[in-house]
């Protein structure tokens, strides 16, 4: 039980890290689209924000869901708070699920209005992963209503990880503007694949992880 309590200690660090980063990239793009900041002089970056205020409804339907997706979505995985208020959990769940269709369908939208700077090979990615996230969510859904709990743990902890890799992607993205001479196109899509995969194998790493500590745990209850 050492090492579970140890690696959930480092995850939950890291998850709110990375929750705060997103939380922090949805204000910045509110107060740009808002126009309380000034745009950006430099001419890649001041070209990333210009795509977005081209289309400021779109964007705003994609990132405001996302502030929610953000802040609600550790929450739903604390025991604390079902243990102690099952409805708080359950409409939580249920603004989380919503918000994450929203982004979801944002997302394709957003690409099919071709606003990916990457272009094609980062349209491809976020297609990808949008028709996943979703379906894992969808997923999640269904398990609940089934009252199959462990699965609709697993499917919830699949959908999270997946939105939450938006944060990764922004780090990954100044790593390419400082260690290579690639240029935002080329490299954009890239770093969407690689934070995208990364989270997704993350996230069945410690499903499995989970899974043989729980079986582990019931196996000795049984024997007792």
């Amino acid at each position: 039980m050492r090492s579970i309590n140890w690696l959930e200690r480092i995850l939950w660090s890291v998850v709110i890290i990375l929750a705060i980063i997103g939380i922090a990239a949805v204000v910045h793009r509110v107060l740009d689209l808002s126009h309380v900041i000034p745009p950006l002089a430099h001419p890649t970056f001041g070209a990333f924000d210009a795509a977005f205020r081209q289309y400021p409804v779109l964007t705003l339907s994609h990132v405001i869901p996302g502030l929610l997706f953000m802040v609600l979505g550790p929450l739903q995985f604390v025991p604390q708070i079902r243990a102690r208020s099952i409805n708080v959990h359950r409409w939580g769940g249920r603004v989380f699920v919503a918000s994450g269709m929203i982004i979801g369908l944002s997302a394709l939208t957003m690409n099919a209005f071709g606003m990916a700077i990457g272009g094609l090979n980062e349209a491809a990615a976020t297609t990808f992963f949008a028709l996943v996230f979703l379906g894992a969510l969808g997923k999640a859904v269904v398990h609940i209503r089934r009252r199959e709990i462990k699965l609709h743990r697993e499917w919830m902890i699949r959908a999270f990880a997946i939105g939450l890799a938006v944060a990764t992607i922004r780090p990954m993205v100044g790593l390419f503007f400082a260690a290579t001479s690639l240029s935002p196109h080329e490299f954009f899509g890239i770093a969407f694949w690689l934070g995208f995969t990364a989270h997704l194998i993350a996230a069945e790493i410690w499903i499995n992880y989970t899974r043989r500590q729980t079986g582990h745990v019931t196996v000795i209850a049984e024997v007792k």
